[in-house]
Formats: structure tokens, C-alpha cells, sequence
């Protein structure tokens, strides 16, 4: 989609995304010590929000200024301290350093993912944890839901490929229930460290 097709998306006043943060993020971060903090293509903030709320100090980004107006509303009104700032993923990453970089369901062919994670990978901190989830190539056949464009879709392996300077931690496919349905849908979950602090 577009930036314009997000803007109209976004415009509407209900929430397009449940409020709760993705499931699969509050595992792989709940127990990280807090500290600054990166959400790429944050969409309307859930997971910002849900970061600020355990003390991080989250800079979300995401390229729908609409998005962003949303995100904006409904962190003030849950009382959750959030930067939010308009950038185009593949194009630039907010400055960091950061000690965690979040990508939840930003789907990009292969080439622009690449780009994009190479740009949020260069502001992680020593130490830092990458944490990437997105809907898994296997959905297709196996799962329910999410894109049905083939290259947009995200496979374990080909992301932690992309993260050649990070030790990669975890890289598999996940399921996730969806409400009314009869299958999970399947997603990718990447977690990446930069080597050094311990």
C-alpha cells in the first residue's frame, strides 16, 4: 500500500489495529531492562505505548502522517510519553543509538526489507536487541489472514540473513490465534543481538 492508501486507512476515527501490543513482542521483550527504544512503522502506537508504559523511551515511526496524529491522540490520552516522528522506513532511520529496534508487520519485498532493516540495524546500540515479526511466507497455504502478495510475506531465514552483523537468537515461525478462525496465522519472528554488552 501506498502512503496516501495509509493515510486514508488511518483517517477513520476507530482504531485499525486492536489496542493490545502484538503478543509475540511482550514476549521477547518483557523481560529486556528498559532503555531507548525504536518502533519502526509504528502505525498507531500500540506497541509504543506498551514500551513507554514499562519505562522505555520509545521514538515511533512511521511514514502515514495520519498514522501518526492517531498515535499521537491516543498516547496522551493513555498517559504513555511517546516521540513519534514521519520517516519513510527504507529511506531513513530515526537517530539512535537505540537498545531496542521493533519492526512488527512492516511487509516490503525483499530488496526495500533488506534496506530497511540495514538502516534501523545501523542505530542499534552494543548490546541491543532487534526484534522483527511479520506475517510468515507459509501463511499462505498454512495459515489465515495477512497479504496475499508472495514477495511482501517474511521468511525465518531470509530475515536473519538480512541481519548479517547481529547474532541472531531466534528465527522461526510462530502461530498466532485469530479470533473465529480455524487456523492460527502463521508469522515470522526474528530476535537479533549486537554483539557486546552482556
Amino acid at each position: 500500500m501506498q502512503r496516501e492508501d495509509w493515510d486514508q486507512r488511518y483517517g477513520a476515527s476507530e482504531l485499525v489495529w486492536p489496542a493490545d501490543p502484538n503478543v509475540f513482542l511482550v514476549a521477547e521483550a518483557a523481560d529486556l531492562a528498559p532503555g531507548r527504544a525504536l518502533d519502526v512503522a509504528c502505525g498507531e502506537g500500540r506497541n509504543a505505548i506498551w514500551l513507554a508504559r514499562r519505562g522505555w523511551e520509545v521514538v515511533g515511526a512511521d511514514y502515514s502522517p495520519a498514522a501518526l496524529r492517531k498515535a499521537e491522540a491516543v498516547s496522551a490520552s493513555a498517559g504513555a510519553p511517546v516521540t513519534y516522528v514521519e520517516a519513510d522506513a527504507t529511506l531513513r532511520s530515526p537517530e539512535g543509538p537505540f537498545d531496542l529496534v521493533v519492526f512488527c508487520y512492516l511487509q516490503l519485498p525483499g530488496d526495500l526489507m533488506a534496506r530497511a532493516l540495514d538502516l534501523a540495524v545501523a542505530q542499534l546500540a552494543e548490546g541491543g536487541t532487534l526484534v522483527v515479526i511479520g506475517h510468515d511466507r507459509r501463511n499462505l497455504a498454512e495459515g489465515v489472514g495477512g497479504p496475499k502478495r508472495p514477495e511482501v510475506l517474511l521468511d525465518p531465514e531470509a530475515v536473519a540473513g538480512m541481519v548479517p552483523t547481529l547474532d541472531v537468537e531466534v528465527a522461526t515461525t510462530v502461530e498466532r490465534h485469530v479470533e473465529g478462525e480455524e487456523r492460527p496465522a502463521l508469522d515470522t519472528l526474528v530476535r537479533a543481538r549486537r554483539p557486546g554488552l552482556n
